[in-house]
């Protein structure tokens, strides 16, 4: 989906699967620094939108779903995974109920795997999924905006702000009202700065939860009866995972940012040493300056400097060894 807040003065599309919105207006920092302060708002309308329909529909999410959702009240937010059998990581749900409908924004692009899933796991219950991406944008509002939600909209409230379920047609005249516009990178930065993960950046084909800090905030342990669930319990009471999450503080002196996918290496072991990780999204902080989030083996000494790449960085610890 192409936003047509494209068209907005300095907008600059966005890269790879963000590019159907802008990814800034032209002022990087001024755009983190608005969003930090509560105001702006941010389009995320490329992102996959589907909505569960049907009086089974928080039942039969609970048996598919990583979180305990069989009676999640109605405009309570709350995430959740869909593990491989394997346990790793497929799609990622950012859900709320209205009383009627859930409503959840996936990844841009994976609306189109995640229903088949959907679809092929129906059985009897009494449930319809649709794909709302081509009516519904989502509109993210930071912490502390005193931003007014148009009436019947539906809203998905966090700790990070709230995310609205805005009618497609509305969206300019909304932006029109709401401004300023804010751009992607800024919200990625403060993504970042959070620790939030994102699928199809922080994950590859093996991640599991416990890698990336989701235990708890889209992973339930009190419940069971969903696919993957027999690799969450394993690790969760008789092992550690192999990887896991740092937030690295990157050399400021560098020009350039280490792109996703940079090796990461032990400072001491030299140029040749051998890879313990990877970049997995690098970006510019208005305040702590150029950070990411990467993927390293878990027995990384946790005081242990890196360098990705060419690039020094000091590791803050994510999710414990």
């Amino acid at each position: 989906m192409k936003s047509p807040l494209l068209s907005l003065p300095g907008a600059v599309p966005g890269e790879g699967v963000d590019e159907g919105v802008a990814a800034h207006y032209g002022d990087l920092f001024r755009e983190q620094r608005a969003l930090a302060e509560g105001t702006g708002f941010v389009d995320l309308s490329h992102r996959g939108v589907i909505a569960v329909t049907g009086d089974d529909r928080l039942s039969w999410l609970h048996l598919l779903l990583t979180q305990h959702v069989s009676e999640l009240p109605a405009g309570e937010a709350t995430e959740a995974l869909i593990l491989s059998a394997n346990g790793h990581i497929e799609h990622a749900l950012y859900l709320v109920d209205d009383g009627t409908t859930v409503w959840a924004h996936i990844e841009p692009g994976t609306q189109e795997a995640l229903l088949a899933y959907l679809e092929s796991m129906k059985f009897f219950y009494r449930v319809e999924v649709t794909d709302r991406t081509a009516d519904i944008a989502v509109v993210h509002l930071p912490a502390g905006s005193i931003a007014e939600v148009p009436e019947g909209v539906v809203v998905r409230e966090t700790a990070y702000g709230r995310d609205l379920f805005l009618p497609r047609e509305d969206l300019e005249s909304y932006a029109a009202k709401t401004g300023p516009a804010v751009g992607l990178l800024a919200y990625e930065a403060l993504r970042v700065e959070q620790h939030r993960p994102r699928l199809g950046f922080e994950t590859d084909h093996r991640t599991i939860p416990h890698e990336l800090g989701w235990i708890g905030t889209a992973v339930h342990l009190q419940k069971g009866c969903y696919r993957g669930q027999e690799t969450v319990a394993r690790v969760q009471n008789l092992g550690k995972p192999p990887r896991r999450l740092v937030f690295l503080h990157l050399d400021g002196s560098e020009v350039h940012l280490p792109p996703a996918g940079t090796d990461i290496r032990v400072a001491a072991d030299g140029p040749d040493g051998r890879k313990i990780g990877f970049v997995t999204t690098s970006v510019r902080h208005h305040e702590l300056g150029p950070v990411a989030l990467a993927l390293v083996k878990r027995n990384v000494p946790l005081d242990a400097p890196l360098v990705a790449g060419e690039t020094a960085a000091a590791q803050e610890v994510v999710v414990e060894p």
